[in-house]
């Protein structure tokens, strides 16, 4: 059978699943049925999406693929062995296939999920990072290139005082102390550790078990990149509470979270989300959804310093009353920015003196 023809069968039973059904329109479901059959069909084969699509443009036989799933780093597997590794993969490719028409998330079944630069490890009882997440990194970064420039200028003051030796240790002794409450899978804290440079993060997770992904994911971006000096931590605690990180209160730069926010009226349409996102990580414990969100910008107001950028991820609906916390916890510059869609997504607010 054609590999064209295996990921068309794949993709019409996800449609017909509900697969994308809240993509948008029904172009846009068939498209996100289609990108998750090859995305399962490569990770069963052991795959890359280039060498899927290669498979189709060159209209081969899934037979052809022998060369992949059963060779060996510089050699060739034998016949017998090919074969095995081949009615190994199919075998995955059909269940898997099953699995995802039964609406389990796609991040679940392949075990890993992207996030901007990184592959994180996901799984039942972690919240699965979403692409509108990504959004707080940007933000995050661009903040922090502010504060670069910023501390140089008052650097080059100090050169003048204390000559170049002095400006170079006060640079070297302050670090960017970045926090990510209500870390789940190590999404947004991870990002800023790699991609913001100097910085110093610190992850908190109530969860065990998110706490264990947060873990597990540490390890495995440390091991990627052994050449990075990134300083990653996480605790186990309450994301709310004054005690969390309390030697901290008044010294962080950037405070990330994208906490449980969804109203307890609201229950998600898309079956992957209600069914299979732990509860913990979903709902922000109140008729409105605003209980945890508000206790985050209450704790983000003591732990950021003056000048202190907050970045917090809400529903659609909290715009309002997310800026209204942040204004009466003494926040200035007060914003709520957009999604990819459009709707209210996350709110930005500076720590005024």
């Amino acid at each position: 059978m054609r590999v064209r023809t295996v990921l068309q069968q794949c993709a019409h039973a996800l449609y017909e699943a509900g697969v994308g059904s809240v993509a948008g329109s029904d172009a846009d479901a068939q498209a996100v049925a289609a990108h998750e059959a090859r995305v399962l069909f490569a990770e069963a084969f052991g795959l890359t999406s280039s060498d899927v699509q290669a498979a189709v443009l060159m209209d081969k036989r899934v037979e052809e693929l022998g060369w992949a799933v059963g060779a060996g780093v510089g050699a060739r597997a034998t016949e017998a062995a090919t074969s095995a590794r081949m009615g190994e993969s199919l075998k995955f490719f059909a269940e898997w296939t099953g699995r995802r028409a039964r609406r389990e998330p796609l991040q679940h079944i392949v075990g890993h999920a992207p996030f901007r630069y990184l592959d994180l490890k996901v799984g039942p009882g972690v919240f699965v990072p979403r692409p509108e997440t990504e959004l707080l990194v940007d933000e995050a970064l661009e903040y922090a290139k502010y504060v670069r420039a910023r501390r140089a200028q008052e650097d080059e003051g100090d050169e003048c005082d204390e000559g170049v030796e002095g400006a170079e240790g006060a640079e070297k002794a302050r670090p960017l102390r970045i926090v990510d409450l209500c870390a789940g899978s190590g999404a947004l804290g991870l990002a800023a550790a790699t991609e913001i440079p100097g910085s110093e993060v610190w992850a908190v997770e109530l969860s065990e078990t998110a706490y264990a992904y947060t873990q597990k994911n540490a390890d495995l971006v440390r091991g990627a990149h052994p050449d990075m000096a990134m300083y990653y931590e996480v605790i186990r605690a309450d994301a709310t509470s004054p005690d969390t990180l309390k030697t901290f209160d008044g010294t962080v730069d950037i405070l990330l979270s994208n906490p449980p926010y969804i109203p307890q009226k609201d229950i998600p349409e898309q079956i992957e989300a209600r069914e299979y996102d732990p509860a913990l990580a979903l709902y922000g414990a109140s008729e409105d959804g605003m209980k945890i969100p508000a206790a985050i910008i209450h704790r983000a107001s003591m732990l950021l310093r003056t000048g202190g950028l907050l970045l917090m991820e809400h529903d659609w609906q909290q715009g309002e009353a997310t800026r209204a916390v942040a204004g009466e916890c003494g926040f200035e510059q007060v914003q709520t920015k957009k999604d990819f869609a459009g709707k209210d997504r996350y709110l930005y607010a500076v720590k005024s003196s």
